[in-house]
């Protein structure tokens, strides 16, 4: 799952995806409030922490601006704040959990973890169906139900496939697996993109699967039966 967190402070920022990464998130960072929209606005975030207070542009402006986007991203706000009115702003804008500084870290994992947990977006289940296949996203394995073979994948293999699964019906491009799996800022590791598919293909043959990914020319790639 990916997270953003878009906070001015880069020493807490810092903190706040170390801590993620240790707890297998893939986080994204933006200092100040025009990046962190821009980013928000590509709608490949699971949940994103948000600060109030920030450079350019809020965080109040930015939650509404996704909002209005229709973007069900869940949104935790992060902020010096503490008054009543601020927190309902907040929620009347649209967030789904609030949090005030000084925060112990333990507890905004806690959040974000119940967060995803209750996110629809995500789909969240260990057991993901399309056609003869199914994913266990929990034991990392893909099993062909029609004779019961399964294989291993690895973890780049797995994000991949989940979330070609949760979108099965659309073309996804390039660009967006990019974004989705390697995050906005890392291209130069996304250039190994078309190994990973063939991986995946190559496991699907393997458990003599009827599902494959095809390459939709100038689009993008589709899980097929």
């Amino acid at each position: 799952m990916r997270i953003l967190v878009v906070e001015d402070e880069f020493s807490l920022a810092d903190i706040i995806a170390t801590k993620l990464r240790k707890e297998k998130y893939n986080v994204d960072i933006s200092l100040d409030g025009e990046e962190g929209l821009d980013k928000a606005l590509s709608d490949i975030y699971d949940l994103i922490i948000l600060d109030i207070m920030l450079p350019k542009v809020n965080g109040i402006e930015i939650l509404k601006e996704i909002r209005n986007n229709n973007i069900d991203t869940k949104v935790i706000m992060l902020t010096a704040k503490s008054s009543l009115d601020d927190k309902l702003i907040g929620f009347e804008k649209g967030a789904n959990d609030y949090i005030t500084k000084p925060f112990h870290m333990e507890e905004l994992i806690a959040r974000v973890n119940v967060q995803l947990r209750s996110n629809e977006k995500n789909i969240n289940k260990d057991i993901l169906k399309f056609g003869d296949i199914e994913l266990n996203v929990r034991t990392s394995t893909i099993t062909c139900t029609k004779n019961n073979e399964s294989i291993n994948v690895s973890y780049k293999e797995l994000m991949i496939l989940e979330y070609l699964m949760n979108n099965s019906n659309q073309i996804i491009s390039k660009e967006q697996i990019y974004d989705k799996i390697w995050g906005i800022d890392n291209y130069f590791e996304s250039n190994n993109l078309e190994a990973y598919l063939s991986f995946v293909r190559k496991k699907l043959k393997i458990i003599d699967s009827d599902v494959t990914i095809k390459a939709i020319r100038g689009m993008g790639y589709k899980l097929e039966v």
